[in-house]
């Protein structure tokens, strides 16, 4: 007799994170990292085939193995890597200050 599927609490949002990321075709530092953790999240849960079928989709999608992706994001959080960090994210207003005395 088969296991029977269950229906993980956080799907709906999961999907909303995958199909996110079916849409890039390149990865960012963010999106290698929600990828890793929703392969842990799902790796053996009995259900939701659809976002496993998506993830292992991903991974094929960017030309990566678990291997190369494990990897990849090791090397990011060992570099200060953290979720929300962006690099173009300015601190303040942009508001130039500084007084131009043209006389």
């Amino acid at each position: 007799m088969s296991e029977p599927t269950q229906s993980h609490p956080l799907h709906a949002i999961d999907r909303d994170h995958v199909d996110r990321l079916l849409a890039r075709e390149t990865p960012r530092d963010g999106d290698l990292t929600d990828l890793a953790r929703l392969l842990i999240r799902y790796d053996g849960f009995p259900g939701a085939e659809d976002l496993q079928r998506d993830l292992d989709r991903l991974l094929t999608l960017w030309s990566l193995t678990r291997d190369d992706l494990n990897s990849r994001v090791r090397s990011l959080w060992a570099s200060g890597f953290r979720p929300g960090q962006a690099v173009d994210d300015a601190v303040g207003s942009g508001f130039d200050t500084t007084e131009n005395d043209a006389g």
